[in-house]
């Protein structure tokens, strides 16, 4: 695992070949006061983080030393570890039902209709 990951330092990683994911992780580097490490999965040894590419490619991926959270819990895990309370608030609110249920539906159906939305391609039809 490269040397952020095994520190325990949050690694995102994400379909770089997807214009929306790449425009939503843009965001969140801009927008959040400590982004964890924003990877494209094209470019990441995921056998390092201990994902295969299939799991890669269906959720994005947030590798905190030893966890990994996926889809909706990532994004969750990625706000919890901020600085901020404010973000952290609401990571903890994405765990508590029906939040999380809405959360992981929301994450479901963003994630299959990425190809529609601005930026997306026919190609990230998975």
């Amino acid at each position: 695992m490269p040397s952020g990951g095994s520190q325990g330092f949050p690694v995102l990683l994400f379909d770089g070949d997807c214009s929306f994911c790449t425009a939503s992780v843009d965001w969140l580097t801009a927008n959040l006061p400590a982004p964890p490490l924003m990877l494209p999965l094209q470019h990441a040894h995921l056998e390092g983080y201990g994902l295969t590419r299939s799991e890669a490619e269906r959720k994005v991926q947030l590798v905190v030393g030893a966890e990994r959270f996926a889809g909706a819990h990532a994004v969750s895990a990625m706000l919890r570890h901020q600085p901020a309370p404010g973000w952290r608030l609401i990571g903890w609110l994405m765990r508590l039902p029906p939040l999380s249920w809405a959360a992981d539906a929301g994450y479901a159906v963003v994630s299959h209709f990425r190809h529609l939305l601005p930026g997306g391609t026919p190609a990230n039809r998975r």
